[in-house]
């Protein structure tokens, strides 16, 4: 066993450290980088259980052609050919790349040099598209350039912390738990504005569940209270920030409180309780994340809050600002290299001087000189065949992309499709004419950059397995097939580091705060040893701007009328993310103990809605919308708002029939940005009525199923499939049952049969089917981890001749601690805090994301006990 190698977490936009130690050829034990300034050594759940996620399981190992294995020079060769002859025919705009948050900084730039620099076509875009360019053109139209004016620092020294639009408790819990460090430590207080309530509720002082789309009426109504109030900085205005003529009257137009309340169907009184907070409270982060910028006026709603917080002087000192938090784990490196297509590279836009510039520093007379197509604008593209070649990057828009459908029939469509993944089967990659494997985390090499502008380096723990290449190898070879030797001669990813700072510095003179020149000259060895950095220490707090005058400017933004439900269309879909899954699940879904939280896609719904539409909990629900339809387990929740509904992004085809959201949501988006509004899409639901219900345990994870209700999870030494469905399930379950010694049960007149595969005396399988109740999964779950099964009995029972206690769900992943244990605890002990639960069970002592979890059971305790 090694040192620990200090290296990056793979996944949210928090960027913790993690000190991994290899323990053998595909294995490594995983720990918080107690030096590093974004975590200090913490975890959450899925970072804690990166270590189950490193085999080759489901790993593309070689390049394919036509789904046959090819070498990399025939695969390279046909990839810049394809692209080359289309340029020629069609011209630079008949090409697009299609890339990702998960590529490193070294990827990114690459890419962007390749398409914008030498393709001559901006038609690169990213996955970051969807989750966090709102914040970045609001951050150009208020500031000047897309800079993030906040640090994690500030939340140990604010007295007011307002979450806008953010499930922070799941989506990024180590922030989280330095919130509530910073309300035990200094009494900050706590303010979470979202439609429902989260996890991140439990312990907030005030949560404000606004109707969705009201955040601008909301934060209006804030600016023109402080004005009322006096609040307003006036010095810091005429020193530092531009006012339109009209603004104030603008702002005023939102009407008095009472109006404001309406429009955001909240309480008078709650809302002048946020409006008190926020006066009294001058050392104020407003933390934004996808509940405002995924919206078809999210850039609006990030204008809205800057201005509040520019008009107060909130920006630029200790404790004070605007913090938009990103989802990807290198979303803010993208942004910095120009991943995005309404961008060029280094923060800079297409102006003219900005173009040629580049244009000089590339030495390529052929540099993009507008801006490309958008992500939704971009797939609209190809089904229009205007674009006819695609190269996706380490991402899988037939999954994540609104209007799903469409972007499949797109990918269908496309002359040309290359895919470079980690994963050889995803949904996206069934499209793909080239695959290429690409090295996925923990063979990465290179540099990403977090919420707080922090650039961290990812290190390499394992040799690349198969023919797997790094992407910056992979791009850079087909740059140099396609004619540009000398301008993609990278041996190196400190080669590209090095290019990457020369051009953030290169004729900048202080117009842009991103400038890394210091790093210009890097050495190997130092970029080897580079320890997190953060750029732009403390932006704005000499009270100027990336501007032209040096000043910032507040934006004029209005409320806009909300449709009402449409008749046929009457609830509000709204989607995000699980606490213990990733995207589309191609990493998490490996591991055994992320599996637990939640083993289905839920939607949630409000039992007033639910009643009328015969929708009991765990009743199979079909969630409708003018795009499509998708099945869901329903479980009731009065979290919910009436008329609204949740669903998760996460399940595609390769785990589930039914629980595909992305094929829900309207390709409509927001005018500025360019990002899909996935928090409102008009919908429907109706109960699904099944015939029968069933699961199945089994060593081997079980092929294609033919089944109304299939959906599968890891769980440990298997898979759990959930399944329902219509007419008679003998043919499935002949189809699911492995060769080996056969037990079974079997009730027609109940409607029941039990099955159980032994085979040398071990458990290989086991599938439970009835018209109605189940047994318990989990402890014929633990059955695949035995030497010898259980009596056969106890197999068609479902249960141990003497039955353990029922944990009931898991609510602490890390230490595999069930909620009906924790219940039990709490009255048994009469435990009152999460400290005193931790105490005693150890649930929530590790990673902390189920903290909030205990909270609430805690206070769901308190009220059944003093009623």
């Amino acid at each position: 066993m090694g040192a620990a190698i200090r290296t990056t977490c793979a996944y949210c936009g928090v960027g913790c450290g993690i000190a991994a130690t290899v323990t053998g050829e595909r294995s490594v034990t995983i720990a918080g980088d107690t030096e590093h300034p974004a975590n200090h050594g913490r975890l959450c759940s899925k970072g804690t259980h990166l270590g189950e996620t490193t085999s080759l399981e489901g790993r593309l190992l070689h390049p394919e052609i036509n789904g046959r294995r090819a070498s990399w020079d025939k695969a390279l060769d046909l990839v810049a050919k394809r692209f080359r002859d289309t340029i020629a025919r069609y011209g630079p705009n008949s090409v697009a790349f299609y890339v990702s948050g998960q590529l490193l900084t070294e990827d990114y730039y690459v890419a962007n040099k390749l398409m914008k620099g030498f393709i001559g076509s901006a038609n690169i875009d990213t996955n970051s598209r969807l989750c966090m360019s709102s914040a970045v053109a609001g951050h150009q139209r208020a500031f000047g350039e897309d800079v993030v004016p906040a640090s994690y620092d500030d939340l140990d020294e604010t007295d007011l912390v307002v979450l806008v639009g953010s499930n922070t408790a799941w989506c990024h819990p180590v922030v989280y738990q330095r919130i509530m460090a910073a309300r035990a430590e200094r009494g900050a207080k706590l303010v979470v504005i979202d439609p429902r309530r989260t996890e991140t509720c439990a312990d907030a002082d005030l949560h404000l569940a606004i109707r969705p789309g009201t955040d601008v009426a909301l934060f209006n109504g804030l600016l023109a209270h402080c004005r009322t109030e006096r609040l307003i900085d006036e010095t810091y205005l005429s020193r530092s920030v531009d006012v339109p003529d009209d603004f104030w009257g603008k702002v005023g137009e939102g009407g008095d409180l009472w109006s404001v309340a309406r429009t955001c169907d909240v309480p008078p009184a709650d809302l002048r309780r946020f409006f008190d907070l926020f006066a009294a409270n001058p050392r104020t982060v407003t933390m934004f994340s996808q509940g405002v910028n995924q919206s078809l006026r999210g850039t609006d709603q990030v204008n809205a809050i800057l201005n509040v917080h520019l008009a107060t002087g909130r920006i630029g000192k200790p404790g004070a600002a605007p913090f938009s938090i990103t989802g990807q784990p290198n979303a803010m490196g993208g942004r910095e290299v120009g991943g995005l297509a309404s961008t060029l590279a280094a923060h800079m836009d297409f102006a003219p001087e900005n173009v040629a510039r580049v244009a000089r520093f590339w030495g390529s007379d052929r540099v993009a000189s507008k801006p490309g197509l958008k992500a939704v604008d971009l797939f609209r593209s190809i089904a229009e065949g205007r674009i006819k070649a695609l190269w996706v990057m380490a991402t899988n828009p037939a999954v994540s992309m609104p209007d799903a459908g469409a972007v499949r029939d797109a990918l269908a469509a496309c002359p040309f499709v290359v895919v470079s993944d980690c994963i050889s089967d995803t949904d996206t990659g069934r499209f793909a004419h080239v695959k290429l494997p690409a090295a996925g985390w923990g063979e990465k090499d290179g540099t990403v950059t977090n919420s707080e502008r922090t650039i961290s380096r990812q290190r390499r723990l394992f040799d690349l397995p198969g023919e797997a290449k790094p992407d910056w190898w992979i791009i850079k070879e087909v740059g140099r097939r396609m004619g540009w030797v000398g301008e993609f001669a990278y041996s190196r990813p400190a080669d590209i580091y090095r290019e990457h700072a020369r051009l953030s510095t290169y004729g900048n003179d202080g117009a842009r705060l991103f400038d890394i020149g210091h790093h210009s000259a890097i050495g190997n060895a130092d970029y080897d040893a580079m320890g997190p950095l953060r750029w732009g220490e403390k932006p704005f707090a000499d009270g100027r701007f990336p501007t032209p005058n040096g000043r910032a400017r507040l934006v004029p933004v209005m409320q806009m009328t909300l449709a009402a439900p449409l008749a046929k269309w009457p609830l509000t879909l709204n989607t995000g993310r699980y606490r213990d899954q990733w995207h589309s699940m191609t990493r998490t879904g490996l591991s055994p103990k992320l599996g637990t939280h939640r083993r289905e896609p839920l939607v949630e719904i409000h039992p007033e809605d639910a009643a009328p539409r015969g929708i009991g909990e765990g009743d199979l629900a079909r969630i409708s919308t003018p795009q499509g339809e998708s099945v869901f387990r329903a479980t009731l929740n009065t979290d919910q708002r009436r008329g609204e509904i949740f669903t998760p992004i996460h399940w595609t085809d390769r785990q589930s029939t039914g629980g595909r959201t992305g094929l829900l949501p309207r390709p409509l988006v927001d005018p500025h940005s360019g990002q899909p509004g996935f928090k409102s899409t008009p919908a429907a639901a109706c109960r699904v009525e099944i015939a029968w219900r069933a699961f199945l345990v089994s060593r081997e994870e079980p092929g294609s199923i033919d089944a109304l209700w299939a959906t599968r999870v890891r769980v440990a030494n298997g898979w759990l499939v959930e399944l329902a469905g219509e007419g008679d399930p003998a043919r499935l379950i002949r189809q699911l049952l492995p060769h080996g010694e056969r037990i079974e049960a079997i009730d027609a007149v109940r409607g029941q049969s039990r099955h159980a595969v032994v085979v040398d005396g071990r458990l290989v399988a086991a599938l439970y089917c009835s018209r109605g109740d189940l047994p318990s999964r989990d402890w014929l779950i633990a059955q695949l981890d035995d030497a010898a099964a259980a009596s056969a009995i106890e197999l068609l029972a479902g249960r141990p001749a003497r039955p353990a206690p029922d944990r009931g769900p898991i609510v602490c992943v890390c230490f595999d601690v069930g909620l009906k244990t924790i219940l039990a605890t709490i009255a048994e002990q009469r435990l009152t805090s999460v400290e005193a639960v931790g105490g005693a069970l150890s649930a929530g002592t590790n990673c902390g994301s189920c903290r909030p979890a205990i909270q609430r059971l805690l206070a769901d305790h308190k009220e059944a006990v003093h009623g």
